[in-house]
């Protein structure tokens, strides 16, 4: 797929290169199989622009026009396959969560990490950033305990619908996930 997309991909880094002042790329630590870390690429959505304080604005004030055209369509994801290509990454699998929720997980929620991480997911295909964290959690701890073949290509063709559809790319409440708080554990 990354020969196939090659063309596709250099001009969307063309395009970020001059969009985002010589940074197309987006880095950034995830904890992958039993949480191991690995270094996520994406295509950079999102300006760095920070307040008088230093701290970073919101992500509504730092998501750029294209890179909101990117996350609707999920485009911003496919810099991924790279990780798939280095074993990081599986191509179906629980997407890969910020390494601060490490020390937050409960136990059940801990066995998203007993597969590989994946560019799209149960969770994705069943309300991505649609849905709270209780319940991606609990569809992740079950595909990981479920994954199979069959299921894996179910997940690819509802991902396929759900991308053309631009179904539940935004939280309820931000343009992106909010952050994750445990009720409890």
């Amino acid at each position: 797929m990354l020969l196939l997309l090659s063309p596709f991909l250099v001009l969307l880094t063309i395009i970020l290169w001059f969009a985002n002042k010589g940074k197309p790329f987006f880095f950034q630590r995830r904890p992958g199989l039993h949480e191991k870390d690995f270094v996520l690429i994406k295509f950079r959505t999102m300006k760095d622009i920070y307040d008088a304080e230093g701290r970073l604005e919101s992500d509504a004030e730092r998501m750029t026009s294209f890179g909101s055209w990117l996350r609707k369509t999920s485009l911003d994801e496919l810099p991924q396959l790279v990780n798939v290509l280095k074993g990081e990454m599986s191509f179906v699998g629980p997407r890969p969560l910020l390494t601060e929720y490490l020390p937050r997980y409960s136990e059940k929620q801990r066995k998203r990490h007993d597969v590989k991480p994946g560019i799209t997911g149960w969770a994705q295909v069943n309300g991505r950033n649609a849905i709270g964290w209780d319940q991606k959690f609990e569809l992740d701890a079950w595909y990981a305990t479920h994954c199979s073949l069959p299921l894996d290509i179910r997940i690819i063709i509802l991902t396929i619908i759900n991308v053309l559809k631009a179904k539940n790319i935004s939280s309820p409440v931000s343009v992106t996930m909010e952050k994750f708080q445990p009720q409890s554990k």
